[in-house]
This record gives C-alpha cells, structure tokens and sequence, in this order.
C-alpha cells in the first residue's frame, strides 16, 4: 500500500545541477531511512545517499561534497541535490523508503528516475 514517486530526472551536461525528489504516500509507518539508490547498465545496484529517522545521513563515497540529501520537515518526502554532475553519475536513481511494520522492517521501492549527464 505504500507508493513512492520519484520526479526530477533528466539530461545535463557535466558540470550541471539537478534536483530529485521522493514523496512517499499510503500506508505509512514508522520510517527507519529513506533515501537513493541508483543502477547503471553493467553497474550494481549503490547506495547513493540515505537519512535516518534520527537526522544520521550516509553518502556513497563518489558523491560526498557534490550531493545533498534532505526531507520536508514533518513530511514522507526526501530529496537529492546533486552538483557538479559527471558522466559516470548517469544512472536510473531509485527512492527507498524503509519502515517498520508490526515489529518488522519492510522495505519500498519507487519505479526509478533516469538522470543522464552527458560530457
């Protein structure tokens, strides 16, 4: 019952900004993190960026000091800021969204946002 929706994705150069965004609706519970994955072809699937329900937020690596990731206070909503685009940042990007149910952890994916960047 739980639905994300991902919005934002799109085609820029390298060295562009874009702006990704997961609104999270329906049966919603207690969340644990939300945040971004995303897949490359040829690439497995990586941890982009994710946040906890107690504020503590995780970065791949590759994208530390370039992406930013936030929520709407009081609201199922995260979002990416990405900077300084590469190429190798093209990817489809996924919203997930953790929560627990009853006691146990369940896990929801959005259907993917594509974000190409071209050099």
């Amino acid at each position: 019952q739980v639905q994300l929706v991902e919005s934002g994705g799109g085609l820029v150069q390298a060295g562009g900004s874009l702006r990704l965004s997961c609104a999270a609706s329906g049966d919603l519970k207690s969340m644990i993190t939300m945040g971004w994955y995303r897949q490359a072809p040829g690439n497995k699937h990586e941890l982009v960026a994710t946040v906890s329900s107690d504020g503590k937020i995780v970065y791949a690596d590759s994208v530390k000091g370039r992406f930013t990731i936030s929520g709407d206070n009081g609201k199922d909503t995260v979002h990416l800021q990405m900077t300084s685009l590469k190429p190798e940042d093209t990817a489809v990007y996924y919203c997930l969204r953790n929560q627990r149910e009853l006691g146990m952890s369940h896990s929801y994916w959005g259907q993917g946002t594509q974000v190409t960047v071209s050099s």
